[in-house]
């Protein structure tokens, strides 16, 4: 079979396509023919060798790939041959997804309905399920005021939505007239470019005086800027990333002293709960399912240029969810 392969860490021109054996599943495992792959930004990292932990401690040469959609085409030894098949989400163990064919842990599927398409469902399933888990840690109600940056991205298009359902005002920042664009057509309330000078004013005055909840995926300079926007008393900021490569830098007295919240989230939270996760994702399937949700998929790649899909989200010029395609 075809896959991608990282022999040595460096830039994006490492991963290459070769043929290698096809995976066999051992017991608990299942095959999948994988139809979609989503690219995540922590991948690029590993590529790079900035993330080594993020290979488990796996020897090169390897296959990254998390987050795969497909077929089931064999189970493991013991394993319910009535899966054969299904069409399902599933997560590998860390590695194996830039495949033909991938191995997954069976209790990680999760059945898709023939009512959304794989890359569809490829493009709402760990990014959705993390969006959801925001909500709920920003305890963001009808009314509240928010400020999502990077929205134009994988989780940000989908919070922009949910939080819209949810009856928050949305002022969705990116970068760019197309992304700004998107962010228009997703029913954002307000779009601001926080490349421009002045970007927090105009945040401000289209919130109406403060922000009450910020959902920061970018840290550094701009995650700053936003600390300072929230409200007195109420305000949460939730951060969840570091993008910009330089985290998020707020003292403790500054917390007391404006009686705001700063909270930490990760995403591992809602997967080592695997009935939780699931519910998270079944829910935005059945959004999206209805038409009420819609994922964004910004560029689909064969498995040949999945240096281009890494060179696009490092040169940050993606928008929704990007994409392998075997």
């Amino acid at each position: 079979m075809r896959a991608v392969v990282l022999h040595e860490f460096g830039p994006p021109d490492h991963l290459r396509v070769a043929d290698v054996p096809a995976p066999k599943p051992a017991a608990g495992e299942v095959a999948v023919r994988v139809a979609a792959v989503g690219v995540q930004f922590l991948e690029t990292q590993a590529r790079a060798g900035t993330m080594r932990g993020a290979l488990g401690g796996a020897a090169l040469p390897v296959i990254l790939g998390k987050e795969i959609a497909g077929l089931v085409t064999e189970v493991g030894p013991g394993g319910d041959t009535a899966l054969i098949g299904a069409r399902v989400l599933a997560s590998t163990t860390g590695l194996g997804g830039y495949a033909e064919t991938a191995v997954v842990p069976a209790g990680t599927l999760i059945p898709v309905g023939d009512g959304i398409g794989l890359p569809e469902a490829i493009a709402l399933y760990r990014y959705g399920a993390t969006a959801q888990g925001l909500i709920g840690a920003a305890r963001v109600s009808a009314g509240d005021r928010v400020l999502v940056l990077a929205a134009a991205g994988a989780v940000g298009t989908l919070l922009v939505q949910l939080l819209k359902r949810a009856g928050a005002t949305v002022v969705a920042a990116a970068h760019g007239e197309r992304k700004l664009a998107l962010l228009s057509e997703l029913r954002a309330d307000h779009v601001v470019d926080y490349t421009l000078p002045g970007w927090t004013e105009q945040a401000r005055d289209a919130a109406g005086g403060s922000i009450d909840v910020v959902f920061d995926h970018v840290g550094g300079a701009l995650g700053r800027a936003s600390f300072e926007l929230l409200t007195p008393g109420t305000g949460r900021q939730v951060t969840f990333g570091l993008s910009s490569g330089t985290p998020l830098e707020v003292r403790p007295m500054e917390l007391i002293g404006r009686s705001v919240t700063l909270t930490g989230f990760s995403a591992g939270l809602i997967w080592s709960r695997p009935a939780y996760a699931r519910a998270l994702v079944t829910e935005v399937l059945d959004l999206a399912t209805a038409g009420r949700l819609t994922p964004v998929i910004g560029q689909r790649f064969p498995l040949e240029r999945a240096a281009d899909a890494h060179a696009a989200i490092e040169a940050r010029a993606t928008i929704g969810k990007t994409l392998l395609i075997p």
